[in-house]
């Protein structure tokens, strides 16, 4: 299965579109073998009827079969009503021999931001069970799953991007296919490729890249992806299923982490004191760890009262805590308080592991950002320390976690994402949203803590904290439950090639 991928050609009469970009991409879509062209949304720049009328006629240039999928810029003017009369319809599906297409709209009127939410949701949940014999599931909506780099501020992520990407992931989508942002990239989040188009033929592309357009290659062995720019430049991305999909580990442990987060200590009738003392009970007497990470939000509100509390409960741990703040701590005197209490956030070794603390909380807002200085250090950081197990905490969530609205968390969460990915970090430990949740992106996972002790949360388990243990080709993590101790598995991951840290 050969496929083009574009997505925003923003046509109009307008200096915004390149219509020798267009062209250029179409004539070269035609003299190709591609079995199906994809357009994931903004075909026109302001949804007008003109707009519409000039696309209709600039889009049958493509002799190929062509699905076409609303984007934010399609629904402005009421155009989504336009885009059925001249385009196609908002939502639907393509079947071919062992697979199946299908799209879906993900806009909201007259807003840049998307969601595929309420009866858009069921919708597409039903028809990947109507659909789950395919062999090959691709979806394609407009918005984005994951942050992307180089982007600015990150602001339009899928609002339920956490919901969708869970839903896609146990119904083993093949490929996710969208736009919207004017980057090109590719992801694999556990077998899941993200493909992220970049604007075939609008002005405003990124960071002084070009006009683009992906080719999508899907066989039994894999997905390949190549960026294709108008000046002939190309990068592929080729990703293969992970067999098998359950390991057993191999020697002794290397490490054990309890990994937790949102404590939220205070004398609010909202923090289950009970429960976090039951947890730190279980902590020492049971699991028995290396070390103690808490990612962020370990008072409800940054004064000096809490703070006393909090040291009461957490000076009771017995092993090495690391300790980094959330956007709760450093609210009123919580900044200065933090460090008086918790001291100065540092790097931790600890023989072959090294723990790299990077702060995203900001006063008086849930939005964090690293930084242009804070990604600088973060990927000197990682250089450094190539020879040893990298885990990178911070509180703020990289990958959209379930039940969660996601809102720009995190500024810079793309390009933090990409240093990261791109420096292949071991492990990557979160903690906000008050959900636990644990993905794979390309070779690092990243997994987010729930609320330990806050009854505020969103994680139908409860309150809980994570167990992650550490193997010579592997990393196991747990769900424990803070009141009864039942477990649930977030994930296993296998450790592959060379590890410089043994």
């Amino acid at each position: 299965m050969l496929i083009a991928h574009i997505s925003d050609t923003h046509i109009t009469n307008e200096v915004a579109f390149k219509s020798y970009a267009f062209d250029l991409i179409a004539n070269e879509i035609n003299t190709r073998p591609f079995d199906l062209v994809i357009h994931t949304g903004d075909v026109t720049n302001n949804g007008l009827r003109e707009e519409y009328e000039h696309a209709s006629y600039l889009i049958r240039k493509i002799e190929k079969p062509l699905i076409v999928v609303p984007g934010n810029h399609d629904a402005r003017n009421v155009g989504y009503e336009l885009f059925e009369r001249y385009i196609g319809p908002l939502f639907g599906v393509h079947e071919f021999e062992d697979g199946v297409v299908i799209w879906v709209d993900s806009t909201i009127p007259d807003l840049s931001d998307g969601r595929i939410g309420g009866y858009k949701y069921k919708w597409l949940k039903a028809k990947l069970e109507e659909y789950s014999h395919k062999r090959i599931k691709i979806v394609a909506a407009h918005h984005h799953l994951v942050p992307l780099p180089d982007t600015g501020r990150e602001r339009n992520v899928l609002f339920n991007a956490g919901d969708i990407l869970d839903l896609l992931l146990s119904h083993e989508v093949t490929l996710y296919m969208c736009g919207h942002k004017h980057v090109p990239n590719v992801y694999r989040v556990e077998d899941l490729v993200v493909d992220n188009a970049g604007c075939t033929s609008c002005r405003k592309t990124r960071k002084g890249d070009v006009n683009s357009y992906n080719i999508v290659k899907i066989t039994k062995d894999g997905v390949k992806v190549t960026i294709r720019r108008v000046t002939g430049e190309e990068q592929e991305k080729e990703h293969r299923p992970i067999k098998p999909k359950i390991f057993i580990p191999k020697g002794k442990r290397l490490l054990r982490i309890v990994q937790v987060a949102e404590s939220n200590v205070s004398d609010r009738r909202y923090f289950r004191k009970k429960v976090l003392e039951n947890a730190i009970k279980a902590i020492n007497e049971r699991y028995k760890p290396d070390i103690v990470i808490h990612c962020g939000d370990v008072v409800e509100k940054g004064i000096e009262r809490f703070y006393e509390m909090a040291m009461e409960f957490y000076e009771k741990v017995k092993a090495e805590k690391l300790i980094v703040p959330g956007h709760n701590d450093i609210t009123y005197l919580g900044y200065d308080l933090f460090k008086e209490y918790f001291g100065e956030t540092e790097v931790i070794e600890k023989g072959d592991f090294v723990f790299i603390p990077i702060l995203s909380a900001q006063y008086e807002t849930q939005i964090g950002v690293v930084g242009r200085i804070g990604q600088k250090i973060l990927k000197g950081l990682l250089e450094d320390f190539r020879e040893k197990f990298r885990v990178v905490v911070m509180h703020h969530n990289l990958v959209p976690v379930p039940r969660a609205r996601e809102l720009g968390y995190l500024e810079d969460a793309g390009n933090v994402l990409k240093i990261i990915t791109d420096q292949e970090a071991e492990l990557t430990l979160t903690g906000h949203g008050g959900n636990a949740h644990a993905v794979k992106v390309e070779k690092t996972p990243i997994i987010n803590a729930g609320s330990i002790s806050w009854e505020l949360h969103r994680d139908p388990f409860g309150n809980s904290f994570n167990l992650i243990d550490v193997y010579k080709d592997m990393v196991i993590a747990f769900e424990v439950q803070a009141t009864w101790g039942s477990r649930k598995l977030l994930g296993m991951w296998k450790i592959k090639g060379e590890v410089p840290w043994l």
